[in-house]
């Protein structure tokens, strides 16, 4: 007879910790090796962990909804299906604080936000320069938090986060920067920005007699976060296109019965528009940029970032690679990271690197947007209602004539301070020209 630790896995090189969102068995539920086990979200992405090997389950340590760092023991199994089963582990106590660290002589420790869950304190063996675990461990928080920190001149070491040890967070810089505070405080104070009864998030707002409150889903949480974050962090700037898709839509119509016989995948518009939005990048590539500070990064790879809306909540898988691919190619990766990310099977990787972003709101009937620019790029495109339009054209012998056309408005959502105006259109209309012309070749 014998245990098996399950533990938190570590779903990428710069995640810490992981929030244990769902149990998908309960104790005594037999497991089979592979077999989806619970369920994790991070600040990367949604995930279902399957099980290391089968056996029943015989404890849960680590209850839904809990913030753990990786390698923590979140259950184990006995490999002996016939074995006894440990009663349920009584309800987790109140984890205990870590100890405060002694702030900068400018700044005192910030408060842990309000409501966010803190780990069991941990011993604080000091190293040869003085600094104790602690210390050490919070200065080593992500590189994301890393750069906003450097990016804001924030001292880390200064904040008491709410990871492990005080390990400082992306929500926690996050909820410090909304608060306005120059350096890290005991708590929000009230300004003409702020007044009493507020917090980072904004005002306080309290439920009325017969509403329903939730709390927030981990997912998000770490879309609100991040769209706040993105929203601030970028000189946001939107122009509007309106592109003639007749072309498109008569090539998709002529090749889409033998497409979709071929390969068995639906031939959409999007494969076409990204084919020729990778091509629009490399003739203005400022579109496929990131800013850093005083430097522009002029990345060299096409990775798209595609948005897809899910039941729970908002991801965008990254195509790697675009420019490599054709309609064909990308349809493929379209359809099967899509697939996976409704079913949670996305790894971490696929959904980082992204270069530019598109989402289509247009699938829900929306005409036009001002998306939000995603962090570490310097432009996302929207796509609007794609629909039969009047519009007026030159006839063969030069006069007016009315003709119905497949149009769409296009928006882009560009950061002015590395693009500017012109050559954000210029851009859009490169993508125009691009679709109004496609070539009749083959996909």
């Amino acid at each position: 007879m014998a245990r098996i630790d399950v533990v938190m896995p570590q779903m990428g090189e710069s995640i810490a910790e992981g929030t244990l969102s769902r149990w998908l068995k309960k104790v005594g539920d037999t497991v089979k090796r592979d077999e989806p086990i619970f369920e994790i979200s991070t600040d990367k992405v949604d995930a279902e962990i399957p099980a290391s090997s089968s056996g029943v389950l015989a404890e849960i340590l680590v209850q839904e909804g809990q913030t753990v760092p990786v390698s923590t023991v979140v259950a184990r199994l006995e490999t002996e299906v016939g074995a006894a089963i440990a009663a349920p582990v009584a309800p987790v106590a109140e984890p205990a604080k870590p100890a405060a660290v002694a702030a900068q002589p400018s700044a005192v420790a910030a408060a842990t936000p309000a409501g966010a869950s803190r780990p069991p304190a941990m011993p604080a063996p000091t190293s040869g320069n003085g600094s104790s675990f602690e210390e050490r461990l919070r200065t080593k928080s992500s590189p994301l938090v890393r750069k906003i920190a450097a990016e804001h001149g924030i001292e880390i070491s200064a904040m008491q986060g709410s990871g492990i040890a005080g390990r400082v967070t992306k929500r926690d810089i996050l909820q410090f920067l909304e608060s306005g505070a120059p350096t890290p405080v005991a708590a929000p104070r009230p300004s003409m920005h702020a007044p009493a009864g507020t917090d980072a998030h904004g005002p306080s707002v309290q439920p009325w007699p017969g509403d329903v409150v939730e709390p927030m889903s981990k997912i998000r949480q770490l879309t609100s976060d991040h769209m706040v974050m993105a929203r601030r962090h970028a000189a946001h700037v939107t122009s509007f296109f309106e592109i003639d898709l007749t072309r498109v839509a008569r090539l998709r119509l002529k090749l889409r019965a033998s497409f979709e016989q071929q390969t068995g995948q639906k031939l959409t518009y999007l494969p076409f528009i990204i084919k020729v939005v990778v091509d629009a990048l490399k003739q203005h590539q400022v579109l496929n940029a990131a800013h850093d500070g005083s430097r522009v990064i002029y990345r060299k790879q096409y990775n798209v970032g595609i948005a897809v809306a899910l039941d729970w909540g908002l991801i965008v898988p990254v195509i790697k690679g675009a420019d490599n691919l054709s309609v064909s190619g990308l349809t493929r990766q379209l359809n099967d990271l899509a697939e996976r990310a409704r079913s949670k099977r996305l790894k971490p990787e696929e959904v980082q690197g992204a270069t530019f972003t598109i989402t289509n709101p247009g699938v829900f009937g929306s005409l036009m947007g001002t998306p939000i620019i995603p962090a570490g790029t310097s432009a996302i495109l929207g796509l609007g209602a794609i629909e039969k339009r009047p519009k007026v054209m030159t006839g063969p012998d030069g006069e007016d004539v009315i003709a119905v056309r497949t149009c769409a408005y296009f928006s882009l959502s560009f950061d002015h301070r590395i693009v500017d105006g012109a050559d954000a259109d210029k851009f859009l209309a490169a993508v125009k020209k691009g679709l109004e012309s496609y070539p009749d070749a083959g996909i």
